[in-house]
This record gives C-alpha cells, structure tokens and sequence, in this order.
C-alpha cells in the first residue's frame, strides 16, 4: 500500500516536473525576448536621433517602452524605463539632441539586463 502511494506520489511529481519546466522557462525566454526588443528599438532611437529625427525617436523609444514594461522587474530595465520616458517626452517637444542623451542612457541600462 504505502508503495502505491509513493510511486502515485513520484509520479505526479514527475509530471507536475515536466508541465512546470518548459512553462517557466517559456516565461523567461519571453522576457528575454522583450528585453532584446526593447534595446534594438533604443539603439534605433539613438541613429535617428544623431540624425535629428526627433519624431523617429518619440517612436522607437514608445515601442522600446513597450517591450521594457513587458520583461519584468528589473534594477537595470527600471532605469531604462525612466530614460525612455524622458526620451519621449523630450522627442515630442522637439528636443533630439536630448531625446538621443536619454535613448543612449535607455541603451546603457537595457544592455546590462541578463
């Protein structure tokens, strides 16, 4: 008796094992996703912005917004996220020069989130 409820316990501890391990690491491989996305639309927003393209930057840095607010909590994506926001509000007032000051300090930051 006490062998069927242990190999009934070993089982659903294998299954619950194989379920939970590709769940888990498809959320990290999410993350890990948007973080790249969110630095690739930054680094964008910094060539257009030495180009003076402050309303190409206001774009790249909102889509860099989105997928930063999507990887989760983070020192290093906080920080960017403050950047970003800065980028976007100085984009929108014209400011390129800033705008890309604040998308390279975005890129500093997203590229240190492991």
């Amino acid at each position: 008796m006490k062998r069927k409820i242990y190999r009934g316990a070993l089982v659903v501890a294998a299954v619950a094992a194989l379920v939970g391990f590709p769940l888990f690491s498809g959320l990290a491989l999410a993350a890990d996703k948007h973080a790249g996305e969110a630095l690739e639309h930054a680094k964008e927003a910094v060539a257009h912005g030495k180009q003076g393209h402050a309303d190409a930057v206001v774009q790249h840095c909102q889509e860099s917004l989105k997928h930063a607010g999507a990887v989760g909590k983070n020192p290093h994506v906080d920080e960017g996220i403050k950047h970003l926001k800065e980028c976007v509000e100085h984009g929108k007032a014209g400011h390129a020069d800033v705008a890309t000051q604040h998308a390279e300090g975005a890129v500093t930051h997203l590229s240190e989130v492991k």
